[in-house]
This record gives structure tokens, C-alpha cells and sequence, in this order.
């Protein structure tokens, strides 16, 4: 069997599971987090996501995102994670939370009940290639007009996320 995610109404509360890339075929909303790690420069450290990925290959995106397990708490996850994608571990705090649907060109969907969490790390990462092909660190201002400008560059639910983060995090 798959890996699994968890399927939420639009309170947050835990409906069953269902396997990942069946969620994302029929648009099932499920519960999610996108990790988003600052320097203390306020720089963005952000990814391209690896070309072997079975959607958005090759596209820049935010640290890292995914899925909770079953039993598993959204900051716990997202430092599970952050470790396997961007080999580092920090504290994480939930900045936000909220619903998206977004379809991708391959005709799958992201339909996420997802919680936005924050970090601060100020080394270079060490990625997992099978995740990730690049990253940066990025300007949050830059990227707010690189972004516009470059839209097709990002991933959907990176444009969406950003947006959020950008208009809810002090800087």
C-alpha cells in the first residue's frame, strides 16, 4: 500500500485515510503542511523540486511540504521531513492554516487543508536528490516580484502559499 494522507473536512477534523496519489486524482481534501525557513538575513531558503518528481518536476517551490502520518502532529512532521528533503533539523511553529485546490497540467489535484510553518536555519542545507535538484536562499521581496514576473518558474501551490506567508509573517 501507498503512503497514506489523512482526509479532513474544512474544520480540520480527521474523516479516514486514503492512499496519496488517490487524493490527489479525485481532489479529496486532506491535511498538509509547507515549511518555510528564514536566515537571519530574512531570506527565504526555497527548492527546485527534483526531475523525477511525478508532478511539478523542476519547479521552484517553498523549503519542503507534505503530508502528516496517521498519529503524527503537523510540527513533527514538517521536521521529519525538512531532515529528509534539506538534511537539517530546526524548530518549526504554525504561522497559519487554511484551504486550497489547485489542479497541476497532469490533471491531478492538490485539495489541502494546509498549515504553514516557520523556521530559522542559517547553514546550507544538504539535499536529497531524489527530492530536490537545487535551492537558495531568496530575498522575500525579490521573490514577491519574481513570482509575478515568473510565474510559470513556481509551483501552484507555492504561488498560492506565498501569498499568505508574505502578508502574514513579520518581517
Amino acid at each position: 500500500m501507498g503512503e497514506m494522507v489523512i482526509l479532513v473536512d474544512k474544520n480540520d477534523n480527521q474523516l479516514g485515510l486514503m492512499e496519496k496519489i488517490e487524493a490527489h486524482e479525485k481532489a479529496v481534501l486532506h491535511r498538509a503542511f509547507s515549511v518555510f525557513i528564514l536566515n537571519d538575513d530574512h531570506e527565504l531558503l526555497i527548492q527546485k523540486r527534483a526531475l523525477n518528481k511525478y508532478h511539478s518536476p523542476g519547479l521552484w517551490t517553498n523549503t519542503c511540504c507534505s503530508h502528516p502520518r496517521d498519529g503524527e502532529t503537523i510540527k513533527k512532521a514538517g521536521i521529519r521531513r525538512l531532515s529528509e528533503e534539506m538534511g537539517f533539523e530546526t524548530d518549526l511553529k504554525v504561522l497559519l492554516s487554511f484551504i486550497y485546490k489547485a489542479e497541476f497540467d497532469n490533471g491531478l489535484f492538490e485539495h489541502e487543508y494546509d498549515y504553514v510553518l516557520v523556521g530559522y536555519y542559517n547553514q546550507n542545507p544538504i539535499i536529497n536528490e531524489n527530492e530536490v535538484c537545487d535551492w537558495k536562499w531568496i530575498n522575500l521581496d525579490f521573490l514577491k516580484e519574481d513570482i509575478k514576473i515568473n510565474s510559470s518558474n513556481y509551483t501552484v501551490w507555492f504561488k498560492i502559499i506565498f501569498n499568505k506567508f508574505y502578508n502574514n509573517f513579520n518581517k
